[in-house]
């Protein structure tokens, strides 16, 4: 079944597809908590509490929300742990230890992990 949903991405650059879509999680990472920091600022009335040495990107909670969609509503359970695991955690983590943490073999979780970035690169409009 993942092989029959995955043939509408074979005219892509999967190795492209996968850095645009890894560091769109790498910066989702911070951008959530930019967002989580600035809402805290402005609850407590410091919104100046840090000096800024840039404008703060408008479009940067948008990202936020974007990709929460993604995970949220494009991903299967699996897809989303993997996802978690390896590229949310925090913890810089090798493949190897995700698939073993999760109980999937290593051909089995590469599918996952694979499905999961075109998927996440689909809701997002990268591909």
């Amino acid at each position: 079944m993942a092989t029959e949903q995955l043939t509408m991405f074979e005219d892509i650059d999967e190795s492209l597809v996968r850095s645009e879509v890894v560091k769109a999680l790498i910066e989702y990472r911070a951008l959530k908590v930019q967002k989580e920091n600035m809402e805290e600022r402005i609850a407590a009335g410091a919104i100046h509490l840090y000096p800024s040495v840039r404008e703060v990107n408008p479009l940067n909670n948008m990202k936020v929300r974007q990709m929460e969609k993604a995970l949220e509503h494009s991903l299967n359970e699996d897809e989303r742990l993997i996802i978690e695991k390896k590229y949310l955690s925090g913890v810089k983590v090798k493949d190897t230890q995700v698939y073993i943490d999760l109980g999937f073999d290593k051909d089995r979780y590469y599918e996952i992990k694979r499905s999961a970035i075109l998927l996440i690169a689909t809701a997002l409009g990268i591909i």
